[in-house]
């Protein structure tokens, strides 16, 4: 008795594949060169019988986990994870009478593990709403009026002040310094 997934099964064969595909380059004369070797998925074809009275049902399920790619275990003379059905043969005779003969191809699946984290579906809502999608967005008529000023040595809010025509107290509150340690080179505002 072995088990494919949730559904038991009489197998009386198990044939495990491994094989690698090579590249081959014909040349003028002479043996076709290979530069590269790639290992192929491992496969298994089963042999055996789907056996009772609710046979079509199991059958039937095994074909639904086949066509969603569920990925499955099974138990029998090998115990193999990760494998998915790629085809089930069902061949229904008088000598099977509650049930069928089947041939089924498993293949092995790697699965990948990712650093990345799913991001939740609502944070996915509000990052879609933030994007335009392609569309253009409206271009603001508004002109800044703000102005700037870089610090050169020796200037202080008092001559920045005289220079372009505004108070000291309207640096002060435009900008983070206090009035003996404005740096030199900083970006001072002087116009909002």
């Amino acid at each position: 008795m072995a088990k494919l997934g949730n559904v038991y099964l009489q197998i009386t064969s198990e044939d495990i594949n491994d094989s690698v595909a090579a590249t081959s380059y014909p040349v003028e004369k002479g043996v076709p060169f290979s530069d590269h070797v790639q290992r192929q998925p491992k496969s298994i074809s089963l042999s055996g019988y789907v056996l009772g009275r609710d046979s079509k049902q199991r059958l039937q399920q095994l074909r639904d986990s086949m066509n969603k790619g569920e990925i499955l275990s099974y138990t029998g003379r090998s115990i193999l994870k990760n494998v998915i059905i790629l085809s089930i043969d069902d061949n229904r005779t008088n000598e099977t009478a509650n049930g069928s003969a089947v041939n089924i191809q498993l293949q092995f699946i790697r699965i990948v593990n990712t650093s990345w984290d799913k991001v939740p579906a609502k944070q996915k809502a509000q990052q879609k709403k933030q994007t335009n999608a392609g569309k253009k967005q409206p271009v603001s008529k508004k002109k800044t009026t703000a102005v700037y000023h870089i610090v050169k040595k020796g200037e202080t809010y008092s001559s920045i002040a005289k220079k372009y025509g505004v108070s000291i107290n309207s640096l002060r509150k435009l900008n983070p310094w206090k009035d003996r340690s404005i740096p030199i080179g900083a970006k001072m505002k002087v116009k909002a």
